[in-house]
């Protein structure tokens, strides 16, 4: 696994005049499909990076990108979170300039998709229409005009928790915009889950965990090996197919 620097890159796009990413790459020759990334809210962790070495290890040439990178999570949290809110900025500026990185890699077949988690989920969803062949939302938070935001996306898979607090009917208010706009997707809620339920162990400063344990934000152990496997067939058929 290697750290990329993307700055030059995003620099010139008008992004971030710093930003790297985690770069997980499969066994075997190649080409193989990309897949950009997006982080949690608590930035590009060991955590994330083992999701990223998981898709990898499923075929596909992740790039992990660091929005974080120009300043740390205290400095760009909050302009990160500024840019989620109104759709564009920097952050959405960095996440197209990984996605050029991997479409112009030799070890790239050209098709790339996005995936996120909780923050990055939200980014993700947003940025399905941003010439990306497939996206994996995973508890992403939904824009405040969703069929605007979602017209013209590329192909969703969608995994959200029944017991999250955060979200409460996100999954049917998602599917049922991307019914209503004729994209292929494939959402489901699981019962039995919180918020960041796919991570495989908890996230976050540890004073905080005891309050987000309460508010159904932590691993499910049951659920999460179903919600990838519905990732791994969502982009077998549209990265790989």
């Amino acid at each position: 696994m290697v750290h990329i620097d993307l700055s030059a890159d995003s620099a010139a796009a008008g992004g971030s005049r710093t930003l790297r990413g985690y770069l997980a790459e499969p066994d075997g020759e190649g080409p193989f499909p990309g897949v950009v990334l997006i982080h949690e809210a608590f930035g590009l962790d060991d955590v994330m990076k083992r999701h990223a070495d998981r898709l990898a290890a499923a075929g596909y040439l992740t790039l992990a990108v660091d929005l974080y990178s120009d300043g740390g999570a205290r400095r760009c949290l909050v302009a990160t979170m500024r840019s989620l809110g109104s759709g564009t900025g920097r952050a959405f500026t960095d996440v197209s300039t990984a996605r050029s990185w991997l479409r112009n890699d030799a070890r790239c077949t050209g098709k790339v998709g996005v995936i996120g988690f909780c923050m990055g989920g939200a980014f993700a969803l947003l940025a399905a229409h941003d010439d990306f062949d497939a996206a994996s939302v995973n508890y992403g938070q939904l824009p405040r005009n969703l069929e605007q935001a979602l017209e013209g996306a590329c192909p969703v898979v969608g995994n959200y928790g029944g017991k999250d607090r955060t979200l409460p009917g996100a999954a049917a208010k998602l599917e049922a915009a991307l019914t209503s706009l004729g994209i292929e997707h494939d959402v489901k809620e699981f019962p039995t889950a919180g918020h960041a339920f796919m991570n495989d162990v908890p996230v976050g400063p540890r004073p905080l965990r005891p309050l987000m344990r309460v508010m159904g934000v932590k691993p499910d152990p049951a659920a999460a090996p179903e919600a990838w496997q519905r990732i791994e067939d969502h982009f077998a058929k549209y990265l790989k197919g």
